[in-house]
């Protein structure tokens, strides 16, 4: 019996977090606005898209971000305000459907393979949720509309902001192939540039490499590449799972054994943690560092606390003591990674998968 094909849905608030401060302030809209600390070690969280044209980024440090755009403005974060004009926006997703799988504060998927209400079209659906959106949070949105998770949330970054872009299963294998592998997501910049040197540039390269080579050189991620590059994605929408850990982590293009070196990559590390650990509000009682070393040998140092992980100074104070106990580095160094874990028992969120980046 053939399975049902799957209507998914992929909403984006646009510039989430400066959006917000834009529409309550007007005197910030059409300037550069980020959200984040002014402080020399500042974390950018989020960039409005008039600071975007100037190069700024979220997870970009604040000193960097000041010298692209000398006339950037910063804002404190208010994420208690942010978390309640995300429920807003959720409110509005379940009079469609159950089936909502956040990801963030800002993002989520929505399977509408039966939906509440509306039209059986799940672009229709799309653009009539872009619509209420827009009326009670006066935000905008971009969707991505299509058979799979991984195509609609591919499709909802083409038209961004404030558009809506749709994959239907007969254009999936040309769009894919077209497609720049650093644009998959799940394909990281360092996997990507690894592919690069390969002379695979896009989704009709990496088509032509074999299921088992994909695998010998990147291990289980090689058959997600494999599947995704042909359409392939049978992951469901799972509308409540507890959070379990949160972190990100980064392979690197050559092996370091230099202490300096080594803070300067967790350094990046960290900063895309702390990025994540913006968006979704939530934060743990355990830290752990991975590191993996040139013969693949692969340990974890940990460090619990009675009070949470809160501020990025605490996690990069521990972070670093933790990396700077296994000094001196015989064996070169070729990935560090960085989890939060033990969330408290009342939060309750998405599972945030470890990718690199």
């Amino acid at each position: 019996m053939q399975q049902e094909q799957r209507k998914i849905i992929h909403i984006d608030m646009d510039a989430f977090f400066a959006s917000v401060e834009q529409r309550d302030n007007p005197a910030l809209r059409g300037k550069p606005v980020v959200v984040g600390g002014e402080r020399e070690r500042g974390v950018i969280a989020a960039a409005s898209y008039e600071a975007r044209k100037y190069g700024v980024r979220s997870a970009m440090s604040s000193a960097l971000a000041r010298r692209k755009c000398p006339s950037l403005i910063f804002v404190k974060p208010g994420f208690e305000k942010y978390k309640a004009v995300s429920q807003q926006i959720r409110e509005i997703f379940f009079e469609y459907t159950d089936l909502v799988e956040p990801l963030s504060l800002d993002e989520a998927f929505l399977d509408v393979t039966h939906a509440k209400k509306g039209k059986p079209s799940a672009t229709l659906i799309a653009q009539e949720i872009r619509q209420r959106i827009k009326e009670v949070t006066h935000l905008t949105a971009s969707a991505g509309v299509s058979y799979c998770k991984f195509l609609a949330k591919v499709a909802s970054d083409v038209n961004k902001p404030d558009g809506i872009f749709v994959i239907t299963p007969d254009k999936a294998d040309a769009f894919l192939e077209q497609l720049e592998v650093k644009k998959f997501f799940g394909i990281g910049r360092v996997t990507a540039e690894k592919l690069n040197k390969q002379g695979i540039y896009t989704g009709a390269d990496l088509k032509k490499l074999e299921q088992a080579d994909l695998i010998r050189q990147f291990g289980k991620s090689g058959a997600y590449y494999y599947n995704i590059v042909r359409g392939i994605d049978d992951r469901p929408v799972v509308p409540s799972r507890e959070r379990k850990s949160l972190g990100a982590e980064n392979t690197f293009s050559t092996d370091y054994t230099e202490p300096d070196d080594l803070k300067a990559q967790l350094l990046r590390v960290e900063e895309e943690v702390w990025r994540r650990l913006q968006r979704s509000q939530t934060f743990g009682r355990t830290l752990t560092l991975k590191i993996k070393f040139a013969d693949f040998e692969q340990i974890t140092r940990s460090r619990t606390r009675f009070d949470l992980y809160r501020t990025r100074e605490s996690i990069h104070e521990v972070g670093e003591e933790l990396l700077m106990n296994e000094a001196p580095f015989v064996k070169g160094i070729r990935l560090l990674g960085l989890t939060l874990s033990n969330f408290p028992h009342e939060e309750k969120g998405p599972v945030q998968l470890t990718i690199d980046f």
